[in-house]
């Protein structure tokens, strides 16, 4: 497989800074050399350029945090995305889960200017589906899913042209962390969220295949993996960590079946703060999450 990485160091969608090293500790743990010892080629094409939130007025007239740079990284990763040939498997490195918005979008894009149906399997603590009415903070890394169905301030949710993602089309796995108000727009969404209660309940094999069943119908298929998903004992290198998340099987679980199914066409890896890390841990537990993804077994 032709694997394209791609950092994207976002750090203006969320709260605490540390995110935008995040590129550099997933390359640092070997995340290329781990894809090529399992056969892939693979081209690190850079960072996408994000400007260093210190040197930015953070209040801006529309009251989000940040959204005119965020909306110019998210077109320009979407573009960059966009780009790329249709044999490449893009994997996308953040950077706060902001970066969902440009990478979904582009991968949604790639081949097909009026964008083709995509799946999103989004692996979280967090749904990141308010809008800048129901968002407690205002900061966007919190609204990525939202602006992605249409939802939220027009210059976010109109950077796929007339494309969205269809609610329907989404699924959650990992949640254990929802505002009230997000909650009510999930449910008047339909988007299928599995909490930590129904990976205890149901366990991950079975919330892989009702997963699969759900998504049949989509012509792609892109893992949006927050480092947060995983239980903080295994990933603490997180801003938003949540107590009770996946285990590191679990993780790999949903990883090595997804592989399995051979459907998935893109990953994103985000939310890896080196700052709040132990010797780069989560780093290398994200780049085992990808290997698996990509074909790394036990035997």
């Amino acid at each position: 497989m032709n694997i394209s990485i791609l950092g994207i160091p976002m750090d203006l969608g969320a709260g605490r800074r540390g995110v935008d090293m995040g590129p550099s500790a997933l390359r640092n743990a070997r995340l290329a050399a781990h894809l090529r010892e399992l056969g892939h080629s693979v081209t690190d094409l850079g960072d996408v350029a994000v400007p260093i939130p210190e040197t930015l007025d953070k209040h801006q007239a529309s009251g989000l945090v940040f959204l005119e740079q965020i909306q110019q990284a998210s077109r320009v990763t979407a573009q960059r995305v966009a780009a790329l040939p249709p044999d490449v498997f893009p994997l996308t490195m953040g950077g706060d889960h902001s970066i969902s918005m440009g990478t979904v979008t582009g991968n949604a894009l790639r081949g097909s200017p009026d964008g083709v149906r995509t799946g999103v399997i989004w692996v979280d603590a967090h749904t990141d589906y308010n809008t800048p009415e129901t968002s407690p903070s205002g900061n966007i890394h919190g609204m990525p899913v939202a602006h992605l169905t249409g939802q939220g301030d027009p210059v976010l949710s109109s950077l796929g042209g007339a494309w969205r993602l269809r609610p329907e089309d989404i699924v959650m796995i990992g949640i254990r962390s929802v505002d009230r108000m997000e909650r009510e727009l999930l449910r008047e969404a339909g988007i299928q969220a599995y909490t930590m209660k129904d990976v205890d309940q149901l366990g991950m094999s079975r919330i892989h295949a009702e997963t699969m069943e759900r998504l049949s119908g989509v012509e792609r298929l892109h893992v949006s993996f927050d480092a947060d998903a995983l239980d903080p004992s295994v990933a603490p290198g997180v801003g938003t960590p949540v107590a009770g998340g996946l285990t590191y099987r679990e993780g790999h679980l949903l990883m090595e079946l997804l592989s399995e199914s051979g459907r998935v066409t893109s990953m994103d890896i985000v939310e890896v703060n080196p700052i709040l890390d132990t010797h780069n841990q989560t780093a290398e537990v994200m780049v085992g999450m990808a290997a698996s993804l990509l074909g790394q077994r036990i035997l």
